[in-house]
């Protein structure tokens, strides 16, 4: 480890209550609405960044194992923060704050040696820096792995299997049809198909804004599915416009009930399972 550290540990280790004062103030005038575990945070940081200096590890990389605890502490820090909603500015920043401090008692320290204080400050800037872009890293993670379970709870939202009558369910459609959501699909109605022993089972695509091969494959594909388990199906929402291009693509609905609308198909579903409604005047 450069000599340049050296001073790094000396501040960290003499003082580190006041390091961590000072940061929390300096990251406080940035973001007045810090939260109170903020403190809790960088107390840990800080005593991690200095034992992780006493075995003598390069932070400039915070590579190997003895950057493990600080990399775990840094992710921790960056999925809390981004579950609360906080930009991946303000939790770098939220790390870059330490550097005033760090500048402070470096600058106090070497006051009386000028020609070792810019290579010592260069040293305390990158290491913060790399502590602050692994923080930025950590955080898109973590951001993505929640875009990601939202969407597949916006999926399984959007695409419910409701039970319409005795023997009859139904899913509504609504927005694009890729393959992802149609594997989503036919794995919710196949199971409900079995859990309630359901005879037919009828897909709307009214929300469907538009119907190409592609939608099509799929629905023939989840319209294979339900036969095999023993069921039928209709489709229903066939608008004027999706029949046009459904025929203009030459897609082979042949043998598939379709409707123009649910209401239809579900007088066609209780048809076919046996139910007659009569109207009590």
């Amino acid at each position: 480890m450069p000599d340049d550290f050296q001073v790094l540990k000396d501040v960290l280790r003499a003082d580190e209550t006041a390091v961590i004062d000072d940061w929390m103030a300096a990251a406080r005038q940035a973001d007045p609405a810090l939260g109170s575990g903020a403190a809790n945070e960088a107390s840990g940081l800080v005593r991690l960044l200095a034992a992780g200096l006493a075995a003598q590890h390069d932070p400039t990389a915070l590579e190997g194992t003895g950057w493990t605890s600080l990399r775990e502490a840094l992710a921790a820090l960056s999925r809390s923060r981004a579950a609360q909603g906080q930009s991946a500015g303000a939790t770098s920043a939220f790390i870059l704050a330490l550097k005033k401090p760090l500048f402070e008692k470096v600058q106090r320290r070497l006051a009386d040696r000028p020609q070792e204080l810019a290579g010592a400050l260069w040293t305390v800037s990158t290491a913060i820096d790399a502590l602050a872009q692994h923080t930025v890293q950590t955080y898109q993670a973590a951001r993505e792995d929640i875009i990601r379970r939202q969407q597949e709870e916006l999926l399984e939202l959007s695409t419910p299997v409701v039970k319409l009558w005795e023997g009859v369910l139904a899913v509504p459609m609504i927005g694009v049809l890729d393959s992802s959501r149609t594997q989503m699909v036919m794995e919710a109605l196949l199971q409900q198909i079995v859990d309630t022993g359901s005879e037919l089972a009828i897909i709307d695509i009214t929300g469907v804004p538009t119907v190409d091969t592609l939608v099509a494959q799929h629905l023939l594909k989840t319209v294979a599915a339900i036969r095999l388990m023993g069921a039928d199906c209709i489709i229903s929402g066939i608008r004027p416009q999706i029949a046009q291009t459904i025929v203009h693509l030459g897609i082979d609905l042949q043998g598939i009930s379709t409707k123009a609308s649910l209401a239809d198909a579900l007088a066609l579903a209780l048809q076919k399972t046996g139910w007659r409604i009569v109207r009590d005047h």
